[in-house]
């Protein structure tokens, strides 16, 4: 079986490492791509080595899935017309802008036989999944607390718009550390205290935070989702994790395996990471699940799971005091 596979939007920047992925995969085919904004698709599907489709419906019909890279706000509007051809879905996060959005994308999918998967690729990283089978096996006893971050550069463009994007750094960078950690634990956050604000660059929207949250079981967690890193940082951010046991500690950095390099001709510091491409995991993974016919391993419900948090973050902050989630 070679699944056909079209993109629906190119406003998100990861939307070309998939298409690399793609590339690599002998059971796809890249049909297409669709944007709103004509140059910029015309111009991706050329760097992507496929035709740009002016219209969604047609691109539609050719296709057996979508990833849809669009800005958050749209994911809907994109999911739901996916849906509608009976096309399977893999989405970037967060899922939506609002969890209405979300389930209504979940329940469009469901009534359509759809597969929803959401994109969080961080958990095909490879130390990430080693640290996994170490919490399965119990290494380090019962988890107390962990304390994580994921930094990163600011993005511009639609990621500090607030209706297009939903939220700055807290909403970009909580899900990825709160969908690996209810992966890890198995376990749902029950509340959330959160601090953001606007203090790093000139935009209007929050560019950092702070999160305190406490899990089932009285797990205790907290997370830095700012967009701290300066222009000139060698890669783009973090993602770290020190995960506290009764029995021992785990320190993840899931991006440690890299060299540095010093470039006198660009006269740049960069980080060359030499670890498994987890985008290509994650599409992998997602073109094995419609062959297989089983089960996305990220779920829409995950993907839904992780905004809660987000979302009841923001709430915290403007309500200065805890919020409990349902």
């Amino acid at each position: 079986m070679v699944v056909k596979i079209g993109f629906l939007s190119l406003a998100h920047m990861h939307a070309f490492s998939y298409a690399q992925a793609l590339h690599r995969i002998n059971e796809c085919n890249l049909v297409g791509v669709y944007d709103s904004d004509k140059e910029r698709g015309a111009k991706g599907a050329r760097d992507m080595n496929t035709e740009f489709f002016a219209d969604p419906r047609e691109l539609l019909e050719q296709v057996d899935a979508v990833i849809i890279c669009s800005e958050n706000s749209r994911h809907r509007e994109f999911t739901e017309l996916a849906a509608s051809y009976g096309r399977h879905v893999l989405c970037e996060k967060p899922i939506a802008t609002s969890m209405e959005d979300g389930q209504a994308m979940i329940e469009a999918c469901q009534k359509a036989g759809a597969k929803l998967q959401i994109a969080f690729p961080v958990r095909f990283a490879t130390p990430v999944m080693r640290v996994k089978e170490m919490l399965d096996q119990g290494q380090i006893g019962d988890v107390l607390a962990i304390s994580g971050t994921n930094h990163g550069q600011m993005p511009g463009g639609w990621f500090v718009d607030p209706v297009l994007a939903g939220g700055g750094a807290v909403m970009d960078h909580t899900v990825h550390v709160v969908d690996l950690i209810r992966w890890f634990l198995g376990k749902e956050f029950v509340s959330v205290y959160a601090e953001a604000d606007s203090m790093l660059w000139d935009v209007d929207i929050d560019d950092c935070g702070m999160l305190s949250m406490e899990m089932e079981g009285g797990v205790i967690v907290t997370q830095d989702p700012s967009w701290s890193r300066p222009r000139t940082n060698p890669t783009w951010g973090d993602v770290t994790l020190r995960i506290v046991g009764t029995k021992g500690v785990i320190n993840l950095d899931a991006f440690a395996q890299n060299f540095v390099v010093y470039d006198d001709v660009k006269n740049k510091v960069s980080e060359r990471s030499f670890a498994e491409d987890m985008d290509f995991g994650l599409i992998e993974d997602f073109i094995h699940m419609i062959i297989e016919d089983r089960e996305p391993s990220i779920s829409g419900y995950d993907g839904l799971k992780a905004m809660e948090v987000a979302l009841a973050a923001y709430e915290s902050a403007r309500r200065k005091k805890p919020v409990t989630l349902s």
